[in-house]
């Protein structure tokens, strides 16, 4: 275990994770290809493919820290979005899975995937210089989005058993799941910030 806290910072460690977290990125991107291209007006893609705007930005925050430098704002948005939607789309799959939703290789991916990417924001909470003016914007952005998302409809596509009647319910559990994200990544950096 110490040998691994110890690898965090080296470079071959992180310049494995920048390779990984950038190539789920564009996979991810290229996951919502479909749903980027019937959103209209185009001005409100931006509200679209969390995940990989998530895990990009987290790829960002691998390469200030691989180069020795500190962004708080990003590493904030970073560290909460990729908790967020990382637990998220977990979440999700396993509740379609409960509901009797059909079972496919594509959900075991996304699962590792994402359950990686809620893991590496935890991971790295030793390294962030976040303090809590830093989660405001984060805040302000995360919420706007889930109104975006289901309010006006932008969610990412979910299970097919999950329309049309749990649609509002899965907006009720992101935006707590917003609300726990930003607490546990200012709780993780409170103790030694102090913020």
């Amino acid at each position: 275990m110490q040998w691994f806290r110890s690898s965090l910072k080296k470079s071959w460690f992180l310049g494995s994770l920048i390779v990984v977290n950038f190539l789920g990125t564009i996979y991810g991107f290229y996951w919502y290809k479909n749903q980027l291209a019937q959103t209209e007006p185009a001005l409100l893609r931006v509200f679209v493919p969390d995940s990989p705007a998530a895990s990009g930005l987290f790829t960002l925050f691998l390469i200030a820290l691989w180069l020795g430098r500190s962004f708080p704002s990003l590493e904030a948005f970073a560290a909460v979005t990729n908790l967020k939607y990382g637990v998220w789309a977990v979440a999700v799959i396993i509740w379609g899975w409960a509901l009797g939703g059909e079972r496919q290789w594509t959900d075991y991916m996304l699962i590792f995937s994402h359950g990686g990417m809620a893991f590496e924001s935890l991971l790295y909470a030793r390294f962030y210089t976040i303090r809590f003016i830093h989660l405001l914007p984060v805040a302000i952005w995360l919420v706007w989005n889930d109104a975006m998302d289901y309010l006006v409809g932008l969610h990412p596509w979910l299970p097919s058993v999950m329309y049309p009647s749990h649609v509002s319910t899965v907006g009720w559990f992101t935006f707590l799941l917003t609300v726990l994200s930003l607490t546990i990544i200012y709780l993780v950096v409170r103790p030694k910030k102090g913020v």
